[in-house]
């Protein structure tokens, strides 16, 4: 059986995407996972890593590389992983799956493997919102894509936004494979008309605004309550780890707003497929946000219900070509109440039925024949 390594720096309990590969990939290969920490699982090998130990030393020592743009050098103090390299040294990988920018480098340490770089986002342009961000990672990003994205064997990203992008300053062409889940086989739920239940979920970080949609409900009428389902990384900074606080002291009616705890990535669409409408609205303030098509979006419609988003253009397009939900004109708080004001519980069924029609096509199984042939081209 030809044996696989995936890297993913992330914690795999809450990283669907990867989770995902491996699912596509179990039944016909060896697989090894290096992540930062994962439920125990049979059928994979686990590899857990922790996240470099950032002294004031260290930090010091990797500021002034990446302002002086000795990158290589700052890799290593920000990605101190050589230790993964040593515990797999008697191991032989037929291809390394490296998931995210960072991840790629240690890639091509496993000698004779093919690379297969999967790009979660567009690298360059990460967080440019940010101008710390800028002054220290933008260069650096840039180095490790023009170092390393030439020499892989294949390369898969989330959308056609940041593929275009790629594959415009890199010598690529990236396949899609989208963030679509699973198929689920859920009921309808049916539509209270005084009662329509908004949902979202995902990742608390600043820069995602989610106080937006907070504010949204001081324009939404009586019908609406919103749940939101956060989730913080354990590895996420102090000023992070604080922001679900902060969200929660803006909310001054608890009966209609309600934050939530996380749940596991295959218990999401089952909870959420009670509410009505999946919610997001997210400011296009860098590059990938602006091209983001999410997992939430594919679990909105896995969960059959209504789908009330910004104009984000990917996202927008498959919510106004299947005619899953309401568009906003614009990315205000205001904007997105008007929309789903004008929504009756007929519409809302209507929508919810749509997603049900599209649940099949628009899951993850149609991208497993992408993935699976893919590898199969590489590794045979």
């Amino acid at each position: 059986m030809k044996k696989i390594l995936v890297l993913a720096f992330s914690n795999l309990k809450h990283d669907a995407r990867v989770l995902r590969q491996l699912d596509f990939l179990k039944e016909k290969y060896s697989l090894t996972i290096v992540c930062f920490d994962a439920a125990e699982n049979s059928e994979y090998k686990i590899v857990k890593i922790k996240k470099t130990n950032l002294t004031l030393i260290r930090k010091l020592s990797s500021a002034f590389f990446l302002l002086t743009r000795f990158y290589s050098l700052a890799y290593r103090l920000l990605n101190d992983h050589a230790h993964v390299k040593i515990s797999l040294s008697d191991e032989k990988f037929d291809l390394v799956i490296a998931n995210d920018i960072e991840s790629l480098p240690l890639a091509f340490e496993f000698k004779g493997a093919k690379i297969l770089f999967d790009a979660h986002e567009y690298a360059p342009r990460h967080f440019e919102d940010k101008l710390s961000w800028r002054i220290f990672f933008q260069g650096y990003n840039k180095f490790l894509c023009k170092k390393f994205i030439p020499r892989v064997n294949a390369m898969t990203t989330v959308g056609e936004g940041l593929a275009k992008e790629y594959a415009t300053h890199y010598p690529v062409k990236p396949i899609v494979v989208t963030n679509a889940s699973p198929y689920f086989e859920v009921p309808i739920h049916p539509t209270d008309p005084n009662k329509i239940r908004l949902i979202h979920h995902g990742g608390a970080n600043h820069s995602r605004k989610l106080e937006l949609m907070i504010e949204m409900m001081n324009y939404l009428d009586e019908r609406f309550t919103l749940d939101m389902m956060l989730i913080t990384p354990p590895i996420a900074n102090s000023k992070t780890k604080s922001y679900i606080s902060e969200l929660e002291q803006l909310i001054k009616d608890p009966t209609r707003i309600k934050i939530l705890s996380p749940k596991k990535p295959h218990e999401i669409v089952p909870f959420i497929n009670l509410y009505d409408v999946g919610v997001f609205l997210l400011p296009p303030i860098n590059f990938n946000y602006a091209n983001t098509l999410p997992n939430k979006l594919f679990d909105f419609i896995q969960a059959r219900l209504a789908i009330a988003i910004g104009p984000t253009p990917e996202m927008a397009k498959i919510v106004n070509n299947h005619q899953l939900g309401v568009v906003s004109q614009d990315f205000t708080p205001q904007g997105l109440a008007k929309k789903l004001n004008q929504l009756t519980a007929s519409d809302l069924t209507h929508y919810k039925n749509n997603a049900n029609a599209v649940a099949h096509q628009l899951s993850a199984e149609q991208n497993e024949k992408i993935m699976t042939d893919l590898v199969k081209q590489l590794i045979g």
